[in-house]
Order: C-alpha cells, then structure tokens, then sequence
C-alpha cells in the first residue's frame, strides 16, 4: 500500500509540475498582455490554466480599456486559442456639458442640478483635469456635470 501511494503522489506531482511548466509558457506568451493589464488597473480575479489555456478573469476600469487588453491579445495571438480572457468593463459615468455663466458657482451648479449646494464636490472631482480650486471657476469655461449622481 506505501508503494500505492507514493506513485499515486509521483503522477499527482507529475501533472502539477506539467500544469505548472505550461502556466509559467502561456504567461511567458501573454507577457504584453498582463504587462497591459497591471498597467492599466485591471482588477484580476483569476488567472491560472485550464484545459491548456490560459484563464484570465477580472474587470477593466472602463470600456476602453477593456478594448485595449483585447487589441494587444490579437497582436499576440489573432486566434488565441489558448486563451480565455472574461473581462467585465465598469460602467462610464455620462456627464452633461454646462458653460459657466458670470455668477456661477459649483454650489449653485450642485443645488440645480443635485437639490443639495453641499454635493459641489461631484461636480468638482469630475473636473479635476481643469480645475485646481472648487472656488475658481472662470466665465465661459466647459464643465462636466456628472448626470449618473444626479438626484431624481
């Protein structure tokens, strides 16, 4: 029975070891593509090796992203038949274009869009890219104004 059990132990090793030696293959072949995926913050869930493929899973931060993941596995492999990449985009928040008007400030913009002068900071973060302070906004300027936190 000892004899039973260690080659039982020897072939479970064996394909471990195999299972392991193709992971680390795939990985060497998809190298671009996990390099893309750490770069662009993809959040992963899995990734190991099933039935000769490698098995990618997470959820991209947007769209976009998850179309530039699938662009550079193309570039690697057009057919990826060794792959199986499940990626999931966030939803894009939509905003809405306003031009600020003399007078304006993100309070009053929060309390006509928001029904709250306090939520300004929505408005603020989601023009960060233009704006340094929440108190200097400029006549003419492009705002965003986030449509998905808005107040029914």
């Amino acid at each position: 029975m000892g004899m039973f059990d260690t080659m039982i132990g020897n072939k479970a090793q064996d394909a471990a070891g195999a299972a392991q030696d193709q992971f680390e293959k795939l990985k060497a072949k998809y190298q671009s593509v996990l390099r893309l995926v750490e770069q662009q913050k993809v959040e992963l869930w899995n990734l190991h090796v099933e039935n000769n493929h490698l098995v990618i899973k997470g959820s991209a931060p947007s769209e976009k992203v998850k179309n530039l993941i699938w662009d550079q596995v193309k570039l690697v492999d057009p057919t990826f038949a060794d792959l199986r990449l499940e990626l999931s985009a966030a939803a894009e928040p939509e905003f809405e274009q306003y031009s600020v008007k003399a007078g304006d400030t993100l309070s009053k913009l929060a309390q006509h869009y928001y029904g709250d002068k306090f939520t300004y900071s929505r408005i603020f973060d989601a023009n960060r890219d233009i704006l340094d302070d929440a108190n200097k906004i400029q006549v003419g300027q492009q705002l965003k104004i986030p449509i998905v936190a808005r107040v029914s």
